[in-house]
């Protein structure tokens, strides 16, 4: 599978808070969605919430489903910092440069993780290019976000969405709070809308779970409680960053007990279902033989020449390409590569991160005040 440039060929998360931009009137932006003018732009965001497990389950989100809208694809690798990086930027992977759930940062010769990222590196550093949520606050249009304060200060947060009044809020009654305020001022908005908790409880209990089932009925009430509140001239926009999927302990290949994997590597990073692998100076020939022998059916194994030219980073910018693996394992459906480097997430039913349909499609839905 390749992934297109935003605004080139199918559309992608990457095109979702852009369009949201061009329908507030912010000149430099194109409405791939198609949404059409608004005064004000609700963008929410439901972490985890996969296209197909959403048509799979309408009758547990009715307000979801009412929507208009279809799906559009989540950047690859299918994963947070990736689809949050993608968001804010209106960029792809290659472009923006966080390349997955952990990736080797060539200037200080370290693992970045952007879910557990401080200060260090500086974040714009890592990322400099301006976001979506400063070109919107520089255009004169109220920019909001609203999301967990626990997430304010995050290195994610100050590379991929800063620009916007950050606003810690902790239940759908806060962020509803929050919105009905903003859209009730005058002047045009744009607010964000970040809902954590689907992902969180797909990864504990896998998307097949009742627990999942009722956490996607917690995200459905708080859509439905943001449509209630649009006003003439709003839309709510929804979508996710990435879908999951549920993988079983006898399919999980232990990375460290294989020595024929460690061989010439010097380290490995990513997720689960997609793992970068940095080879020792002139051993990647070495490396992809063996990885590509161990690993056999069970995963796709690329150099990282091989995932560029498929577009799965999306258009790369050569100061940020090694960023990305020597090469790119990507598991096929119902695997996944674990490993003692993340022994949490490699215990998890939940999974996501590769290239089936069920991590890739992911919602685009628009619901629109009436006059």
């Amino acid at each position: 599978m390749s992934l297109p440039g935003a605004g080139e060929g199918p559309r992608t998360l990457a095109d979702v808070s852009t369009s949201a931009a061009a329908a507030v009137g912010v000149t430099g932006f194109v409405d791939r969605l198609g949404i059409g003018p608004a005064q004000h732009v609700v963008l929410c965001l439901i972490d985890g919430l996969g296209w197909q497990s959403l048509r799979d389950h309408p009758e547990l989100a009715p307000h979801l489903s009412a929507l208009s809208g279809a799906s559009v694809a989540a950047p690859f690798p299918t994963t947070t910092p990736v689809g949050l990086g993608s968001l804010g930027t209106g960029l792809l992977a290659g472009e923006h440069g966080l390349v997955g759930a952990s990736f080797e940062y060539p200037e200080t010769g370290r693992i970045l993780a952007p879910l557990q990222w401080g200060s260090r590196p500086t974040p714009v550093a890592v990322q400099p290019e301006a976001t979506v949520f400063e070109r919107v606050h520089r255009a004169g249009v109220r920019m909001t976000s609203l999301s967990s304060p626990d997430y304010e200060e995050s290195g994610l947060t100050r590379a991929v969405l800063r620009g916007a009044e950050y606003r810690g809020v902790a239940t759908v009654d806060d962020r509803c709070s929050a919105v009905r305020d903003i859209l009730r001022a005058p002047g045009p908005s744009y607010t964000y809308v970040y809902w954590p908790e689907l992902d969180r409880v797909g990864h504990e209990s896998g998307v097949a779970s009742a627990e999942w089932r009722a956490a996607l009925g917690r995200a459905d009430d708080l859509v439905g409680r943001l449509a209630e509140l649009l006003v003439p001239g709003s839309v709510l926009i929804v979508t996710a960053d990435h879908g999951m999927v549920d993988i079983s302990p006898e399919r999980r290949v232990l990375l460290d007990s294989e020595p024929r994997l460690a061989s010439g590597v010097r380290r490995w990073a990513g997720e689960p279902r997609a793992r970068h692998v940095y080879a020792e100076p002139g051993a990647l020939p070495d490396v992809l033989a063996a990885w590509r022998a161990v690993l056999g059916d069970r995963a796709d194994v690329l150099s990282r020449t091989e995932a560029v030219d498929r577009g799965l980073f999306g258009p790369v910018d050569p100061v940020l390409a090694d960023r990305i693996g020597d090469l790119i394992a990507i598991p096929r459906a119902g695997w996944m590569l674990a490993s003692a480097t993340d022994p949490t997430i490699s215990r998890l039913i939940g999974q996501h991160g590769g290239l089936t349909p069920d991590e890739i499609l992911i919602p685009a839905l628009t619901a629109r005040a009436g006059v």
